[in-house]
Formats: structure tokens, C-alpha cells, sequence
């Protein structure tokens, strides 16, 4: 008799990306309340997955968000691990840590700072690290709405698992400046409801017409006071990857998260 055991809090499945390619999208993380009295506040998203029978696979996740705010600048800290096996081979291994700094220049412009580490074994990424700052425009900033646009510049660190092939030649590390091109929003829909967006460019200013792009949105629906029911969608794309690894991963995650705020 087959049976399937499914216990899970928080599912991390990946929609768009070939079997036996490594995935690179990071889970989304969960949005902290922000508001600006100087207190930081938290949000925790933990959450497993197993299942046997005509499929044996388990995966774990776990993702943070911390926010500091006052009226004159911000301070921000993120983080996501996701660890995932099928058939009994590790199918996901990557951890993702960063923080960010903004300063309020003006009633509608802004300053920051951005430093980003990532590790993911299976996408033959030993370590890259992302440090970049530049300035920003509020488009938008309401009560219910914001709308953030902004540029600058950041170098990008690789450093590979296994050399490959990247801009024509073997290499066991990457190093590049790029251009910082990005835009987020956040959206009160209603009282119990709220949905965010962000999209960040790395143009390669080493190596013309090579980029990376990163994109993650989510939703996120209260169910009491502290514990939200969210749905998040990550993309991300490198133009040059790497012989045979694909340029772009999906990853859909739905699950709940807790607020500390």
C-alpha cells in the first residue's frame, strides 16, 4: 500500500527551473512592519516539507527580516536559507545574509548603502559578495503606497566551487563593477492585506551586455496580530552563468511567518 506523509508549515517549490539545474532564486522573505519610531521590528518565516511514496522529497526553509526606521533614514537586514532533497540527492543548498542603509537627503530623495552575501554549493557558487551605494527618489510615499526608484554603483564579488568558464576563459573567481539599477513598492490593500515588490539590474560595466537581475514580490494576509499567511515569487537571472547552467530560476513559496513587533 502507498501512503504519502505531507507535514508542512511553510513549502518552498521550485516552478521554473530545469531538474538538474541548481537552483539560485532565494526564498522571499517576509516584510517587517515598518514605522518610523525608531524601534526595530522583526519578521520570522520557518517552514518544512516531507513527503514518500511515489515521491521522497523534504525541503526546509527559513527566512528573516529585521527594519529600523526613523523619520530621517533606515536600517535593514535580511536573510534566507533554503536546504531541499528529491529521490535522496540534494536538490537545494544556498544561504543568502544582507543588510542596507538609507538616509533621507531630502522630503523625496535618499542615500544608500548595500552589502549582500550569498552561498550556493549546487550553482557551483562558493561565495559571491555584492557591495554597492548610490541614491534614490520617492516617487510615491503615502500612508497606504510607496514607490522607490534608484541607481548607483556596486562591485560583485565570485568566488566558484569548481572553475568555469565566465567571459571567455576558466576562472575560479569573478571579480566586477556594475551598475546598480533598482525599484520596490509596498501596498496596503486593506486592513488585513499587503503585497510588496522589488526589482534590482547588476549591468557588467567589465564586461558589456552581461547583467544580473534579481526579482522577488509577495502578498501577505494577517491571520491575528502577529501571524501572516504570505505567497512570494522570486526570479533570478545571470547572463552568463556559467557552461551548462541556465541563465534564470523561479521560485514560488507559500506559507506563514511570525511578527515581532
Amino acid at each position: 500500500m502507498k501512503s504519502t506523509l505531507a507535514l508542512s508549515l511553510m513549502s518552498a517549490v521550485v516552478v521554473a527551473s530545469g531538474a538538474a539545474q541548481a537552483q539560485t532564486a532565494a526564498p522571499v522573505t517576509p516584510q517587517a512592519t515598518l514605522k518610523t519610531d525608531g524601534k526595530l521590528r522583526a519578521a520570522l518565516g520557518l517552514g518544512a516539507s516531507v513527503s514518500s511514496g511515489n515521491s521522497r522529497t523534504s525541503n526546509f526553509s527559513l527566512t528573516a527580516h529585521g527594519v529600523r526606521a526613523t523619520d530621517q533614514d533606515k536600517t535593514t537586514l535580511y536573510g534566507s536559507a533554503l536546504y531541499a532533497r528529491a529521490a535522496g540527492v540534494t536538490s537545494a543548498e544556498q544561504l543568502r545574509l544582507g543588510g542596507r542603509y538609507d538616509y533621507n537627503l531630502s522630503t523625496d530623495t535618499f542615500a544608500f548603502g548595500v552589502a549582500d552575501l550569498e552561498r550556493d554549493k549546487l550553482a557551483n557558487l562558493s561565495v559571491r559578495g555584492v557591495f554597492g551605494a548610490g541614491a534614490g527618489y520617492h516617487v510615491v510615499k503615502t500612508t497606504d503606497t510607496t514607490f522607490d526608484v534608484y541607481g548607483g554603483l556596486a562591485y560583485n564579488a565570485d568566488k566558484y566551487v569548481a572553475a568555469t568558464v565566465i567571459d571567455g576563459q576558466s576562472r575560479s573567481s569573478y571579480g566586477y563593477t556594475s551598475l546598480l539599477l533598482g525599484e520596490e513598492s509596498q501596498h496596503r490593500l486593506s486592513g488585513t492585506t499587503s503585497a510588496w515588490q522589488r526589482l534590482v539590474v547588476y549591468p557588467n560595466l567589465r564586461n558589456r551586455g552581461e547583467f544580473r537581475a534579481n526579482f522577488g514580490a509577495g502578498v501577505s494576509v494577517a491571520m491575528s496580530s502577529t501571524m501572516n499567511l504570505n505567497v512570494g515569487l522570486g526570479y533570478a537571472f545571470n547572463s552568463d552563468p556559467g557552461v551548462g547552467r541556465k541563465k534564470g530560476d523561479t521560485l514560488l513559496t507559500t506559507g506563514v511567518s511570525v511578527k515581532f513587533d
